[in-house]
């Protein structure tokens, strides 16, 4: 029996511009129409535009049924202009919604924690180790870390041989923090150890400015629970 090889799913580049304006269109500042706009300047043909409203609709505009909660209370902390940028709250989607992007995300935070850099080679060489050697995967992963550098995350140098990754963005709002780590737990898929989240690689560019063990334990979402080990855990309510 072969096993099953995992869907990508996103499979586009996204530029930070199409998130923001994605945004303003559920919080109702801007229409679909502008949105359409935004993507035809910036030269997509009608399928590529497709493709990509299709990425964008499962971040924000029509998230996934199970995540539309996680979605709404996303679009709250933007339509309060929170801490949390528009980098960041797409991040926190595109880690819950995405596997495959979370993937890329993880690989670079953990492979760049040393040094601060690392090599897009071994990305793409680890990524195709789950999701098979072929031209999809890879095209695919670079579609992630094209969007991750326009994000702010990362600078492609070298000729795009080293990533290098940037200073992380402090998060200081206490409701925009406890949003960042439930979309870390949705993506690990199990409880997290409190321990680990301040330095979970998936969400390597961000820097969550608060004790996480208080806001997990004041959240409505989350849950901080103890172990036999004495050891916390984070898990969603």
């Amino acid at each position: 029996m072969t096993s099953k090889i995992p869907r990508i799913g996103f499979d586009r580049f996204i530029d930070i511009e199409w998130l923001h304006t994605s945004l303003k269109v559920r919080t109702g500042e801007s229409s679909l129409v502008d949105l359409d706009d935004v993507l035809e300047k910036a030269g997509l043909g009608g399928a590529a535009r497709k493709k990509t409203r299709t990425v964008l609709n499962r971040l924000w505009l029509e998230p996934r049924p199970e995540l539309i909660g996680f979605a709404n209370r996303g679009v709250e902390l933007f339509r309060k202009n929170s801490s949390c940028s528009v980098a960041a709250l797409s991040w926190g989607m595109a880690i819950a919604t995405y596997p495959f992007f979370g993937q890329v995300a993880e690989l670079v935070g953990r492979l760049s924690s040393l040094q601060g850099d690392c090599a897009p080679a071994e990305i793409h060489r680890r990524m195709s180790e789950v999701y098979g050697e072929r031209e999809g995967t890879y095209r695919m992963t670079n579609m992630v870390l094209q969007s991750q550098s326009n994000w702010g995350a990362i600078k492609r140098v070298d000729n795009d041989r080293r990533l290098i990754r940037s200073e992380p963005v402090a998060v200081t709002d206490e409701s925009a923090v406890a949003w960042l780590v439930e979309a870390a737990v949705r993506f690990k898929g199990k409880p997290v150890s409190v321990p680990s989240l301040q330095s979970m690689p998936v969400i390597y560019p961000f820097h969550l400015d608060q004790s996480l063990a208080y806001v997990a334990s004041k959240s409505s979402t989350l849950e901080l629970r103890s172990e036999a080990s004495s050891d916390r855990f984070v898990t969603i309510v």
